[in-house]
């Protein structure tokens, strides 16, 4: 069922997108649709993940949360550009990291990438790479919160 409503979904993003109603468009749309939804289909079955993220209030609060981060990060990477005084050391640093499932760690990866100043580079097991501007981002990720409101999720 949930291929149908997929399907249905594309269908209609690709026609509101397209603009075009000619039946040749139409024809390959629906052969770009068709082939999209039994490349998903295939990777389900591939892959197997039973992990899926789904909305529910800790996901929002979580993104509310990431968001309220971002937005201080940018304040704090602006000011850096715009003053001389204040110091820009980019370092390196491994980061130990206590997120356990695949999906934990594309989360936790992801949303050290999109607070500015700080870059995931390498992800292994138990530890990250990450790239910062300087020292006290990366202190602040060892601080652990953003893992710990990650773990909290339960995905």
């Amino acid at each position: 069922m949930r291929y149908v409503v997929a399907a249905i979904f594309l269908a209609v993003f690709w026609i509101a997108l397209s603009g075009h109603y000619t039946p040749l468009l139409l024809s390959l749309g629906a052969v770009s649709v068709v082939v999209s939804i039994w490349l998903v289909y295939r990777m389900d079955r591939v892959d197997g993940e039973p992990n899926r993220l789904t909305p529910s209030a800790g996901l929002f609060g979580y993104l509310a949360w990431l968001l309220w981060c971002v937005i201080k990060s940018n304040v704090d990477v602006a000011r850096r550009i715009w003053s001389p005084s204040l110091p820009v050391r980019p370092v390196w640093a491994r980061l130990e990291t206590e997120v356990e499932t695949p999906l934990e760690k594309t989360l936790y990866a992801n949303s050290i990438t999109l607070t500015p100043g700080t870059l995931t580079t390498d992800v292994r097991d138990d530890h990250f790479l990450v790239h910062a501007l300087n020292q006290e981002d990366i202190d602040e990720l060892r601080g652990g919160e953003m893992q710990r409101r990650i773990r909290r999720l339960g995905i």
